[in-house]
């Protein structure tokens, strides 16, 4: 990815006057609207008159030292999950097209809004959340940022939310991630992707993909970045953010599950940067967690996405379910099949697995692991069925891991410039964000050259 800016070198471009709102916002709106690049694919909607007078409110605030944040003014984009006021939420589905608009704004995106970042338009997604993927039949795909011209899919859900990010068209996006959707779609771009312990983000105003997993979150250029984004989201003081050395930490990599069948190039990035991480002092451990093996016996009917959003949809989709991509609605009527003994059942043994794992990890900083176990594959070999399950579950297979464990992470860019993207991700029980962005924030500089 090309060196562009972070959004705290633009939030003091815009205090020095080097830049303003309106000059940022129309940058944006010219490369989406550029035919040659994805923003005809990465969006589903631009908001080109409201952010223009957004920009200009913030100039005119900024002007009289009434700016409501330092990073009023800068431009992001919004998943299509997230409920806006005035505008219909169709979260990359046309079975929505006759819901009425908001009334009101998702929290996080009030949230952000009160912190004067503008709105520049919603991002297209995987119909309904449901896919680590990120093809769309309804709005069409955006390309991965890896060799374009070949055609590579964007990882999902947050499809165009990553891709938006790495082209330039919004300095930062929020995203969804329920098994991965924030992290994978920033590996297969090049940036970074942060899912939060859940309970800190509200999750009000959004389409549900799980009630139980769900988590929203930040994709953009930098580990910094995404803290900024981050601390706005849970409503908390956003504070200078202090790199942790790497001399001396303490990684563990799971053998269990998360290396199996990995692509022979995210090994190679992958190992290369343990490497690096070595030389610089920290001490990686390759540990087995017999606990992951769980994940795949709570998931076999298919775990709390299938049932709970086959809660949610089951009557939109006897209404309109010939409009879903059949890929999504055929997961989502799994839920059919799953008892309330069945649902009980994975209620309890995720609470034991939280209980195991977290045990299991204490001793450690961080639990280290390729983000996905592939590199993002063309969207032309993904036509068959049978190519486009076997390459969702290898991206899915190591986000959920920690998604499932009720923990958080972030995924960094390990491989080096000119290579295939690879993200390797640093995770940690629930409630260590903080310690995780510190640790990532040391890390970027080092495994990403």
């Amino acid at each position: 990815m090309p060196n562009t800016p972070t959004l705290t070198a633009l939030a003091a471009d815009l205090e020095s006057g080097r830049t303003n709102a309106r000059k940022l916002v129309d940058e944006c709106l010219a490369k989406i609207a550029d035919k040659s690049g994805e923003g005809n694919r990465a969006f589903v909607h631009v908001d080109v008159e409201a952010a223009i007078e957004a920009a200009k409110a913030m100039d005119r605030l900024r002007e009289v030292r009434a700016a409501p944040s330092p990073f009023a003014g800068i431009p992001i984009s919004i998943k299509d999950l997230f409920d806006i006021k005035g505008q219909v939420t169709r979260a990359g589905s046309r079975a929505l097209d006759d819901s009425p608009p908001a009334e009101s704004d998702a929290s996080v995106v009030s949230r952000l809004r009160r912190a004067g970042f503008i709105l520049i338009g919603r991002t297209n997604m995987t119909e309904f959340a449901y896919s680590g993927i990120g093809i769309n039949p309804h709005y069409g795909t955006p390309k991965s940022v890896w060799q374009r011209n070949a055609g590579h899919v964007p990882g999902g859900s947050s499809s165009g939310a990553a891709v938006s990010v790495a082209d330039g068209m919004a300095h930062g996006a929020l995203g969804s991630d329920t098994g991965g959707s924030c992290r994978i779609p920033a590996a297969y771009n090049g940036i970074v992707g942060f899912k939060p312990t859940q309970q800190r983000i509200p999750r009000d105003g959004a389409v549900p993909l799980s009630f139980t997993l769900d988590s929203f979150g930040p994709l953009a250029r930098t580990v910094e970045c995404c803290a900024v984004l981050d601390a706005v989201l849970a409503d908390e003081p956003v504070r200078p953010l202090q790199a942790r050395t790497i001399k001396g930490l303490r990684l563990a990599v799971p053998t269990t599950v998360a290396l199996d069948d990995l692509d022979a190039h995210v090994t190679r990035s992958f190992e290369r940067a343990l490497e690096t991480l070595s030389r610089a002092g920290a001490l990686v451990e390759r540990i087995e967690v017999p606990e992951f093996l769980d994940v795949a016996v709570m998931n076999a009917k298919g775990g709390f996405a299938a049932a709970e959003s086959y809660a949610w949809h089951r009557y939109l989709i006897e209404n309109h379910g010939d409009i879903y991509d059949p890929r999504v609605s055929l997961r989502i009527l799994r839920g059919q099949s799953i008892t309330a003994a069945d649902y009980i059942d994975i209620l309890e043994a995720r609470k034991s697995f939280i209980a195991r794992a977290a045990v299991r990890f204490a001793p450690y900083d961080a639990v280290v692991m390729p983000t996905s176990a592939i590199t993002p594959p063309r969207i032309s070999d993904l036509a068959d069925d049978h190519a486009f399950t076997k390459a969702n579950l290898l991206s899915l297979r190591n986000c959920t891991l920690i998604n499932m464990m009720d923990g958080c992470s972030i995924s960094l860019p390990c491989h080096h410039r000119g290579e295939a993207p690879v993200g390797l991700m640093l995770s940690a029980a629930g409630g260590s964000d903080r310690r995780i962005f510190e640790l990532a924030a040391g890390m970027e500089a080092a495994i990403h050259v």
